[in-house]
């Protein structure tokens, strides 16, 4: 997966990423800019996931998108 991508295709993408996971908010997203480390982070936050889920979940996420 190439996050490159992911950030420069950022707020295109906002929107499929706020569907996905609805308890992020629109600052964290805005605050987030497509940085990996830190959706990881804030999804572990929100939903409980250990970093490995999280991060397996945004590469298949992600995957399908770019």
């Amino acid at each position: 997966m190439n996050w490159d991508i992911v950030e420069g295709k950022w707020n295109q993408l906002k929107g499929s990423v706020k569907e996905k996971w609805g308890d992020l908010t629109d600052d964290e997203l805005t605050e987030i800019a497509g940085h990996k480390d830190q959706l990881s982070g804030k999804l572990q936050e929100k939903y409980g996931w250990t970093k490995e889920e999280a991060d397996r979940e945004l590469d298949d996420f992600f995957r399908e998108r770019v």
